[in-house]
């Protein structure tokens, strides 16, 4: 075997100047067969990127068929020099394989034996140097920025010139230097090594391998013994797998998403890979397209300024051609004017972009995008990229089945339809209105859902299991519960029952309790529309109201007026909530009316709350009206500061399940009279301070509501003071009346009213 046949390129991945100095190396070599840094059973897929269906970005996803979730991806961009060299083999018809670890290897996690106690543990310095290599070239450099010095040495290298035995000498030294390579790297270079004897032994050709330049040096001659390495690779574990093409993004390529191998400009590599001459005027040509989508005014001028001061820095810091620095501070500063904002736009719209890639579409499938567009087809949902609107009856089993399919997308984040009018908007019918487009980004959506399962319905039952169980806010857990039941998800719904009672138990705040329930009595009603069982969530809000009812006495005292203001909405919404409930002949409901008698007996409770307790009791026939309108009289006679008295009256007039707290005040002449003698009775000061509230609380009623109460008025102001029927206590009027200055009280009510002059 003759070693000085092997052509390796070390690269970084993901480089356009690495992937022209692959290409250009290639086509010198010509090499017999290429191997490619990558898994080695993922062979069989190799074919499929020379289909013309195949556009970059795209990954080769590897994952365990009985266990999705543990996955791994290989991505590719145009620029990436793997795939180049993919490519060059496909077009010349030379025989092309990966020669890294298997995917049924690397799916399996490493298990990494601790060193024998006879090696040297490394310092510190060598651990940095082992984790970034190039930065401690770019030190010896004499650069202070690693990515600067590979950008020139490689990347923004236009002549294609080989770099790779430099690189490779470089990195040797590198290696030298450095600690002893985790187990899992040995066995890396191991695995490529063997392949590439089989190669050796198939032809008496060249043979390149396209590595990372780490491991280049690893690859040269003189090779170890080939017994070493079979014993380095014995006994390693593995697992089945199974690989398909995906399609990939720019921004999955950044750095920024968390990517190992990532890179911060991927937008700026593909130009770079892409544009051979006049890279910087066309680059700046696409940045003032971006600035002037933004509705931003750029001119030609601007792209010509841009360009030579771009052009000036390369030149004053000794650089062969303007990089992703230069052309980033021309932008911001000629372009932007220096604001951060609109070169902020630069940089998401093109340093990193969002390009999609796409696959063809008789390439294997990932099991979920299989069985989803399987259900799709089947429930007569077609992929349409133009927005359509999607009316259901959900009494129809082939509607039911469509609104269910579609919520769980939703659950997995697929957003092929967005839910426009829906019971959890509405009141509870048997009709769904959804919007559906459906973009090429999905198929990432997908690709990122993928790891809960195999099928949409064990993925969406995975993924809410999930949230509910790891949700920090009661809130949350209830939501998913509503979820389960829309999705139509019965193996989740136990599990996340059991999430909803420990977060439910643990949780002591009744306003957080409270708003719990009105999700959890909505779920019941989908489930009795949707046909699906729902005695178990019944008992859980009833066990919720037992709660709610013990603990409220403790929560309704000593409220500070923000904190009153969160308790009566939700209460609002619990009061609302059991009014709907079919379970209330278990309990809930009277528990719940029981426990706010108890409270409108109290005295030290927020006026808020009191009157909307007052209020709650005479929707629901708890308290006779007569018996109401006494109260609230006795709420706003003497001895109540003014402000306490204008929260009992919002708390009683505004909302409230029985109708408008307006209606009330035109059709109960009683409660108007006490709340017309109370206003005429206040001082100027005290007017002053209730102002507010009373205009908070007359501006939830409706225009003819107001009109009506200000002609109510003027009938009081002409008549006098109404009285309440059998001395109930309530502000009185009084004899030696000055009807001048009461005159003015009520024209200034009318006036507040919506009234007019009268």
């Amino acid at each position: 075997m003759t070693q000085d046949r092997v052509a390796v390129l070390g690269i970084r991945h993901h480089g356009p100047g690495s992937a022209r100095s692959v290409l250009a190396e290639l086509d010198r070599v010509k090499p017999a067969i290429v191997l490619i840094e990558g898994p080695a059973d993922a062979d069989p897929v190799l074919a499929l990127a020379a289909d013309p269906g195949m556009a970059p970005p795209v990954a080769l996803l590897g994952y365990a068929p009985d266990e999705p979730k543990i996955s791994a991806f290989w991505p590719f961009a145009v620029f990436s020099p793997e795939w180049q060299a993919l490519t060059w083999a496909h077009d010349h018809g030379v025989p092309v394989r990966f020669c890294d670890l298997p995917a049924g290897m690397v799916l399996v996690p490493a298990e990494e034996p601790m060193a024998p106690p006879q090696e040297p543990t490394a310092r510190s310095d060598e651990k940095e140097l082992l984790a970034d290599p190039i930065g401690a070239l770019a030190a010896a450099a004499g650069y202070d920025d690693p990515e600067r010095w590979w950008d020139d040495l490689i990347e923004s290298r236009l002549d294609g010139k080989s770099p790779f035995d430099a690189l490779a000498d470089a990195m040797a030294e590198l290696r030298d230097g450095a600690p002893t390579e985790p187990l899992r790297e040995r066995r890396r270079e191991a695995h490529m090594r063997q392949v590439m004897r089989a190669a050796l032994k198939e032809t008496d050709g060249p043979v390149a391998v396209v590595c990372g330049a780490w491991h280049a040096p690893a690859l040269r001659a003189p090779l170890p013994a080939a017994a070493k390495d079979a014993a380095l690779l014995r006994g390693m574990p593995k697992r089945k797998a199974a690989l398909a093409w995906v399609p990939w993004t720019h921004s999955r390529l950044a750095a920024a998403s968390g990517y190992g191998a990532g890179i911060t400009s991927p937008g700026w590599y593909h130009h770079l890979f892409a544009t051979r001459e006049q890279t910087v005027i066309r680059w700046m040509t696409r940045v003032a397209g971006v600035l002037r989508a933004h509705d931003l005014p750029v001119s030609s001028a601007h792209v010509i300024e841009a360009v030579r001061l771009a052009e000036t820095l390369a030149a004053l810091r000794g650089r062969p051609l303007a990089g992703l620095a230069e052309v980033s501070e021309a932008t911001k500063a000629v372009m932007c004017d220096g604001d951060d904002v609109a070169a902020a736009f630069v940089t998401r719209d093109l340093v990193v972009g969002e390009l999609l890639g796409s696959v063809p579409e008789d390439a294997p499938p990932v099991p979920l995008d299989a069985d989803l567009r399987a259900r799709a087809k089947t429930l007569r949902l077609k992929m349409d990229p133009l927005e359509r609107t999607l009316a259901l009856d959900l009494r129809r089993e082939g509607d039911r089945g469509r609104s269910v399919f579609l919520h769980r997308l939703g659950i997995l984040g697929i957003g092929w339809g967005e839910v426009t009018d829906d019971l959890v908007r509405g009141t509870g019918t048997f009709h769904e209105t959804w919007t559906l487009r459906w973009r090429p980004e999905l198929s990432v959506a997908i690709i990122d859902a993928a790891v809960w399962g195999t099928t949409v319905a064990g993925a969406a039952s995975a993924r809410i299991v999930s949230i509910a169980e790891s949700a920090d806010r009661l809130s949350v857990v209830t939501g998913a519960v509503v979820r389960v039941l829309l999705a139509s998800l019965d193996e989740a719904l136990g599990p996340v029952l059991r999430a909803l009672d420990s977060r439910a138990a643990a949780d002591a705040d009744v306003i957080s309790l409270m708003t719990a329930v009105p999700s959890l009595v909505r779920a019941v009603r989908y489930g009795t529309v949707r046909g699906t069982p729902t005695q178990a969530l019944s008992a859980v809000v009833d066990a919720l109201c037992v709660r709610i009812c013990a603990g409220l006495p403790a929560a309704a005292g000593g409220l500070a007026d923000d904190a009153a203001v969160a308790l009566r909405d939700a209460m609002d919404g619990l009061h609302g909530a059991l009014a709907l409930h079919e379970g209330s002949a278990s309990g809930a409901r009277s528990g719940w009316l029981a426990a706010l008698a108890a409270l409108a007996e109290r005295r030290d409770v927020h006026g808020l709350v009191a009157g909307r307790v007052t209020r709650m009791l005479a929707d629901t026939g708890t308290l006779d009206w007569p018996a109401a309108a006494r109260r609230f009289g006795a709420a706003l006679s003497a001895g109540v500061p003014a402000a306490g008295k204008a929260h009992w009256a919002e708390g009683f007039l505004s909302g409230g399940a029985g109708g408008s707290g307006g209606l009330l005040l035109v059709h109960d002449r009683d409660l108007l009279g006490v709340l017309d003698a109370w206003v005429g009775s206040l001082r100027a000061d005290e007017f002053e301070v209730v102002l507010p509230m009373l205009r908070r609380t007359f501006g939830e009623f409706t225009a003819p509501e107001r009109a009506s109460i200000g002609r109510a008025v003027r009938s009081l102001a002409g008549g006098g003071l109404s009285r309440l029927s059998g001395g109930s206590g309530a502000v009185a009027a009084v004899d030696d009346l000055d009807t001048e200055r009461a005159g003015g009280a009520v024209r200034t009510v009318a006036a507040i009213l919506g009234g007019g002059h009268g």
